[in-house]
């Protein structure tokens, strides 16, 4: 711990020195060398905590030893505070100093398609979309609407979309893969208990220098768009595909009036898949080695059950299950994604 408070100090000198120089924020590097400066101060601040806590221990024990009794009695008192503190501040240096993920820090696009089921799979569809909004909502972050496909009842076939906040993919990044729903569905007279399912990717937002694609690779076909918006997104060509060749993704956007700004948020979201695929591939690659991570990350496990005739909501890669479903669709699933990343840290912690 102490080799990596000196490791640290000496890079803050490092980046300190850069800060002063004013023409550092005229360049691209400006801003991350700015925040890194900024973690390292508080990782700094948090390491002095613990110290001056540990000095207070060490100050209070000897005064439990007193040959005054009320003084000795106090001093008990306070010492199991200040252990209390020095446990709980050893916990966040600790948790401070783990390897972080710099995508966590990016804006989430997310992608929720309709799975076996039908109907139902498009009706579960639409319910997970509304808990995501939902949740927003409560956090007053903001949601932009990329693409959207209806189905006759009422649902979504497929629905993406935006969150323009920072650290969004971190927060949701454990949503990707496969919910699934038992219910029983209002026109079944029988009674009988139906399972449904969708998926659900969570995809970093990508910037240009995240992911290299040749315009050579590109098709792009504009159509008139078939959803909502008004009179002038339904008859003018301003839809937008995008095909890219080497990979077969292909990303529609026709939820803005603009044709270039519909191309501007397909090629995001283009690049956002690729950076994803990208992941995805790495974490295969090293599968065998990593231990530090929840579940597979692949779109095609089985991550949840909402069992609605239960009022159950079970999270299969941690064994959580909770109650309160109409809660939970309400957007209140902090409890879930919280635990989600208290079990990610637990895992760190053992590498």
């Amino acid at each position: 711990m102490e080799n990596k408070r000196k490791q640290l100090e000496a890079e803050y000198t490092e980046l300190s020195e850069k800060l002063r120089d004013g023409t550092i924020f005229t360049t691209p590097e400006g801003s991350k060398v700015a925040k890194r400066h900024a973690e390292i101060e508080q990782m700094l601040d948090m390491f002095s905590s613990v110290e001056e806590l540990e000095k207070r221990v060490r100050e209070t024990e000897d005064l439990t030893d007193s040959a005054d009794e009320e003084m000795a009695e106090l001093a008990t008192v306070e010492l199991e505070d200040l252990k209390s503190q020095l446990e709980e501040a050893k916990l966040q240096l600790e948790e401070a100093l783990l390897p972080k993920d710099p995508r966590d820090e990016k804006f989430a696009v997310m992608e929720i398609r309709a799975g076996a089921g039908g109907d139902e799979a498009s009706l579960f569809a639409g319910e997970l979309y509304r808990m995501y909004i939902r949740h927003c909502e409560n956090k007053n972050w903001k949601v932009e609407l990329i693409n959207e496909s209806t189905s006759e009842v009422g649902g979504f076939k497929e629905i993406s979309f935006e969150i323009k906040e920072p650290s969004a993919y971190g927060w949701f990044k454990f949503e990707s893969g496969v919910h699934r729903v038992q219910r029983i569905p209002s026109t079944e007279s029988g009674g009988r208990i139906h399972t449904s399912t969708a998926s659900v990717a969570v995809l970093p937002e990508a910037e240009e220098q995240d992911v290299e694609i040749e315009d050579k690779d590109l098709r792009i076909d504009v159509f008139r768009s078939s959803g909502p918006g008004g009179q002038s997104v339904n008859t003018t060509d301003s839809a937008v595909r995008i095909t890219h060749a080497p990979s077969g993704i292909t990303v529609t956007c026709q939820d803005e009036k603009s044709q270039h700004k519909n191309r501007d948020k397909a090629m995001n979201i283009l690049r956002s898949r690729l950076l994803a695929a990208k992941i995805e591939e790495e974490d295969r690659a090293r599968a065998s080695e990593r231990k530090d991570k929840i579940g597979s990350g692949d779109r095609s496990e089985k991550i949840r059950t909402y069992n609605f005739p239960q009022d159950r909501l079970t999270d299969h890669r941690i064994g959580l299950s909770l109650h309160g479903l109409p809660q939970i669709m309400e957007g209140e699933i902090d409890e879930i994604i919280e635990a989600l990343h208290v079990a990610e840290l637990e895992l760190k912690k053992k590498q």
